[in-house]
């Protein structure tokens, strides 16, 4: 797997990391973070997203809270990158 270290949570403590990396062959980012409360899930439910879409949060997905510090690490998305209905939901679109 070709990952690339792209910043930890300079706030954070040394036993609770927030962390980015990128997978440089797909672009995906794998995150470690702070798991959402139950709250933080309830609100997110509350919200919802697309139309359509459940908002139940399968077994194998979770809901993290990545600290604001963090958006800093995250990569600028290149204008040829083609979004899904999340990307284009997020551009307005």
């Amino acid at each position: 797997m070709a990952l690339r270290f792209l910043g930890i949570d300079p706030d954070s403590p040394t036993d609770e990391s927030p962390t980015i990396w990128l997978h440089e062959e797909t672009g995906d980012l794998l995150i470690q973070s702070y798991r959402a409360t139950a709250a933080e899930v309830n609100d997110c439910k509350e919200v919802g997203s697309l139309p359509g879409h459940t908002t139940d949060v399968p077994d194998n997905e979770t809901i993290i809270r990545l600290p604001a510090a963090m958006l800093d690490y995250l990569p600028a998305r290149r204008e040829d990158d083609r979004g899904g209905e999340a990307g284009h939901a997020a551009s307005g679109a």
